[in-house]
């Protein structure tokens, strides 16, 4: 089947209002939009203004009403505590409006933010999706953050309660979250009126008196009493949620998503991006915590009548590396996205794939990769075990969705490995100097995206207006910085080579680190790897790697780490001036899975450094200065 990309990109640059208009009408508004796009409103415009909607009708009622009552909405897997929960769109819908009425009873209602500090249960999704019934704009917290995390959070949104658990389950371990909630309130200005909290089984808390109400008590008094809750009609502008992602100064930004224009692009994906169609089965092997748990484990899916799983588990070690072939076999899983840590990590366990074959995978079409860098040798790894097609795509929590993606439903495009694809449909993706300068094709530079963002994308930072300016909007005028850099080669493919901060200038010339990393990926023996600039008195900064070894290697790492030197020397020349490569046991990673090369940046380089908030083991970082320590006392 040939590919509609072109065609279908080139109508959206003719007309886009035209264009998102038309994607709307898979959406059901209570009033309809006195202009699709305004550019005189807020920061650079906004969509759909005068609209009046409801995200959680569009996501449940509308498919109850519909024809898909039966039809299963959410299974909740937890391969931690070996659990499986489906919900039918009938039975999701009598979740949320129970819990949307304990809310309700609390004095929640239309503009008044909930925290939500929840592992991975199906009463996040819950509390999700009952916030946005009642028009309340819900900000999740990612289970498990200590306690000053979620302090800074509590004050910036001033929620009037939050929702919170017990506790939360990783592979061996049992997270207390009550005092970390409860540490958290304490550091807090802002004090929450009221907290729900899920007992789990696996480790009940004690409740606070006054404070404190047990969710699944107050739900199934809900339930019982037969409990009825209206979508509450809210503005296509009004913010459905505040997601904060991680700011410089050390103050965390609040990603504002509204309801409107985020339904129309998130509905339009499903089908046209990830070809995915009402009534199949998707996984997005995130955490609600994470704005992939918020796109594509509960909004997207739910929008376009899907089945979404939702998973408590790692990709190994819950029981073994075969655990993604399990819960794609049990539930005849069509579509999965996840992070290319996922797969360095099951190729690290299972080099040659031998769980593969053990799993019918005849439902399961196509695996999405995102969250990071996507290196070459782990997607080939995919496709080779796999035999099905592997799609590098590339966003942000700011956009909420991809701004580059091969479109399956659309007929997919030659894969170009070690490129996320092409633009979709609301980007005009650009490539800078740092003088704000189109450059060449080929050539690397700073990725941006002209204005004005399409629907779904952030419009504002919350209570911030001046600080999004500033963050996204000065340094390029007339256009949204990503804080990427990379190149579109000549046929439109965007290839993303690092954050502009892991650019590093060896004597001079400007060198990627991602590039280095692909390079080592490369080496037969090496299951992960990472690249970081260090300081150098002659060249101003020199990469230095760590290497992660396949499991069952037992060759003399010293030796492989020579080879890999040498390829870095073969394939990107002596002005990489790679010298220096550490074998580890692990690298450090955010609970998302993203690589801590800033941090390991300052270890090498012997500078001060503060444990980061979302690492998932602050064990490693020792490990790393250890590794250090021994190579630079040979």
């Amino acid at each position: 089947m040939s590919s509609r990309y072109h065609q279908v990109y080139a109508e959206w640059q003719r007309d886009p209002e035209a264009f998102w208009a038309t994607a709307a009408g898979a959406i059901d508004w209570i009033k309809p939009w006195d202009r699709v796009f305004d550019p005189e409103y807020g920061v650079y415009g906004r969509w759909f203004v005068g609209a009046e909607c409801n995200t959680c009708f569009n996501a449940i009622d509308r498919h109850v009403e519909r024809g898909r009552a039966d039809q299963l909405a959410l299974i909740h897997d937890s391969a931690i505590v070996g659990t499986v929960k489906k919900y039918t769109y009938a039975e999701l819908k009598r979740e949320v409006v129970a819990l949307a009425s304990v809310l309700r009873n609390q004095g929640v209602g239309k503009g008044d933010r909930v925290i939500i500090y929840m592992p991975m249960v199906p009463e996040a999704a819950f509390a999700m999706l009952a916030c946005a019934r009642l028009g309340a704009i819900h900000s999740v917290v990612f289970g498990g953050f200590a306690a000053r995390e979620l302090a800074t959070r509590i004050d910036d949104a001033q929620p009037k309660l939050i929702v919170s658990a017990s506790c939360g389950r990783e592979p061996g371990r049992t997270v207390a979250y009550k005092p970390l909630l409860d540490g958290a309130i304490e550091m807090a200005r802002h004090k929450p009126e009221r907290c729900l909290i899920l007992q789990r089984e696996q480790q009940r808390c004690e409740l606070t008196e006054g404070r404190d109400i047990d969710l699944a008590d107050a739900m199934a008094r809900e339930r019982a009493a037969g409990a009825n809750v209206d979508c509450v009609p809210v503005a296509a502008t009004d913010p459905l949620y505040i997601l904060y992602t991680s700011g410089t100064t050390g103050q965390p930004k609040g990603v504002v998503r509204d309801n409107g224009g985020h339904m129309v692009a998130l509905h339009w994906t499903m089908q046209n991006e990830f070809g995915v169609s009402p009534g199949e089965v998707f996984w997005a092997a995130s955490d609600v915590g994470w704005v992939v748990g918020h796109s594509y484990i509960v909004y997207a899916p739910l929008l376009a009548g899907c089945t979404s799983v939702m998973f408590e588990g790692k990709p190994v070690g819950t029981p073994d590396a075969g655990t993604f072939w399990r819960v794609i076999a049990e539930h005849g899983v069509a579509a999965l996205f996840t992070a290319p840590t996922a797969f360095r990590a099951i190729k690290g366990q299972d080099p040659q794939g031998a769980f593969v074959p053990k799993y019918d995978l005849s439902k399961f079409r196509t695996l999405f990769l995102a969250g990071e860098r996507a290196d070459p040798e782990t997607l080939k790894w995919a496709e080779q075990k796999l035999g099905k097609p592997v799609i590098d795509h590339w966003w942000q929590t700011e956009t909420g969705y991809p701004i580059t993606n091969n479109p399956v439903g659309l007929g997919m495009l030659p894969v170009k490995h070690g490129s996320p694809g092409v633009p979709m449909p609301g980007y005009d993706v650009r490539v800078l100097d740092d003088a704000g300068n189109p450059v060449q094709a080929g050539m690397l530079g700073n990725v941006v995206i002209k204005l004005p963002l399409p629907p779904g994308c952030l419009p504002m930072l919350w209570n911030a207006d001046q600080r999004f300016r500033d963050a996204y909007l000065r340094e390029f005028p007339g256009f949204y910085k990503t804080a990427d850099a990379g190149l579109v080669d000549q046929d439109g493919y965007l290839f993303i080579m690092a954050r502009t901060d892991d650019i590093i200038n060896v004597a001079g010339h400007r060198l990627s680190t991602g590039g280095m990393e692909e390079v080592l990926a490369e080496h037969r023996d090496v299951a992960e790897c990472a690249v970081v600039g260090v300081a150098d008195d002659v060249k101003g900064q020199v990469p230095c790697g760590f290497v992660v070894l396949n499991a069952g290697v037992n060759r003399d790492p010293a030796e492989i780490e020579r080879e890999v030197v040498e390829l870095v020397r073969e394939r990107i020349g002596a002005v990489a001036s790679m010298k220096r490569v550490v074998t580890v046991k692990r690298l450090p990673k955010t609970r998302s899975g993203k690589i801590l090369r800033a941090t390991m940046q300052k270890i090498a380089d012997h500078q001060p450094w503060t444990m980061p908030a979302t690492i998932d083991d602050p064990a490693i970082l020792e490990e790393i200065a250890e590794a250090l320590r021994g190579r630079d006392s040979v």
